[in-house]
């Protein structure tokens, strides 16, 4: 009976959230957010390993779809000003938050917490904003570096949480280091090949296909990606990310693929996950001492420290371009609820930080998405 309620309720969902995220004037994800959060409450999602298995499948699938709005050529083809500003942000993210965290006397977890970025949520703003943006794209630039950034170090903390500082960590630093190090000349090679042997690219995925092989093939990639990040233990949202940007990289000539991959995961798959996500969630948290304080404490801080470091795009994106810039890459909802999960599950922070972090989140997505678009739509008076 609860998983046919979970059914019902999820069927609801889907198919409503447009028209109440239409309503109440915010965007869609964080609607379907805060709609897990009512329906979870009310006990329409009882704990179910399926519902789980389900929402892991959409968060992979959602990585997937932000690999897919990256063409790895454009680390070539961007200005080189751009790729040095991006550096100079992200490490200013870094010092600006370790600074936070000694002056605010926080835990050493928070030097992760506060600088991580998450471009789940921010591949999503495409279909708000389109692709011609110079701030998002320039968000989406430096996202994907932050996100790699941002994984590596919770696979670093994961092993040292999980086996100590010995030989099983620094085996798992070899098999992250290896896996990347395997995908560059996996990247290259493919990029050799279908220089000499360009019609290989329309064998795999024809313009004219009724067997929809392109579907077939990129479906195939994700499962073979997935397939190996679980059996070097490394983080699985990595690899479906990484499987994402094949798709943009060495089948361009497929315009509309993209788009018809993310016509299923966001009328299905995506939209599980972030109900899941708010079902999780337990409103009861705001009541325990110090939980609402350190939900502001870490939504300011991390809106800030981005905010901050953004100025170094003023040349490039001006004023707004820049506050936009920063807003959107202030959304690791994804990435945060991970970091979270590693962080109790080994006993290293508390309940109370752990429901904050979660809880921290979900308001920051909503709270930023809102912000985005208020800011977007803000027109400078001319004087």
């Amino acid at each position: 009976m609860g998983e046919i309620q979970i059914l019902i309720v999820l069927a609801f969902i889907i198919f409503a959230s447009p028209y109440i995220a239409k309503f109440i004037k915010i965007p869609v994800a964080p609607t379907e957010i805060i709609l897990g959060i009512i329906f979870g409450s009310l006990g329409f999602f009882p704990e179910n390993e399926f519902f789980k298995v389900v929402a892991d499948v959409g968060f992979y699938y959602l990585m997937f779809l932000a690999g897919t709005e990256v063409d790895l050529k454009i680390f070539f083809t961007t200005e080189k000003t751009v790729l040095k500003r991006s550096i100079i942000f992200l490490v200013l993210l870094y010092i600006l938050s370790i600074l936070l965290v000694y002056t605010l006397n926080l835990s050493y977890l928070f030097i992760i917490v506060m600088p991580i970025i998450s471009i789940g949520i921010l591949s999503t703003l495409y279909k708000d904003y389109g692709k011609d943006e110079e701030w998002l794209n320039t968000a989406m630039l430096v996202g994907v570096i932050g996100e790699v950034v941002s994984i590596a170090l919770l696979t670093i903390l994961n092993a040292y949480l999980k086996y100590g500082f010995g030989a099983s960590l620094f085996i798992n630093l070899a098999a992250l280091v290896g896996f990347l190090a395997i995908t560059t000349i996996v990247f290259k090679g493919l990029d050799l090949f279908f220089w000499w042997y360009p019609s290989i690219k329309k064998i795999l995925m024809p313009q004219y296909d009724k067997e929809e092989k392109d579907i077939r093939l990129s479906m195939a990639l994700l499962c073979f990606v997935i397939a190996v990040m679980i059996i070097l233990d490394l983080k699985v949202v990595i690899g479906a990310f990484i499987a994402g940007t094949l798709i943009p990289t060495f089948f361009d000539h497929k315009k509309e693929l993209p788009h018809k991959l993310s016509s299923f995961g966001f009328g299905f798959l995506v939209p599980i996950f972030f109900v899941y996500i708010g079902s999780t969630v337990n409103l009861d948290a705001l009541l325990l001492p110090g939980v609402v304080p350190t939900i502001f404490l870490i939504t300011t801080a991390m809106l800030i420290v981005r905010l901050v470091a953004s100025i170094i795009f003023i040349p490039n994106l001006g004023l707004k371009g820049s506050v936009l810039f920063g807003i959107s890459l202030s959304i690791p909802l994804t990435l945060l609820i991970a970091t979270a999960a590693i962080g109790y599950e080994t006993k290293y922070i508390s309940q109370d930080v752990y429901y904050s972090l979660i809880l921290a989140s979900l308001f920051e997505a909503i709270i930023c998405l809102v912000m985005i678009k208020v800011i977007y739509n803000f027109k400078l008076s001319k004087k």
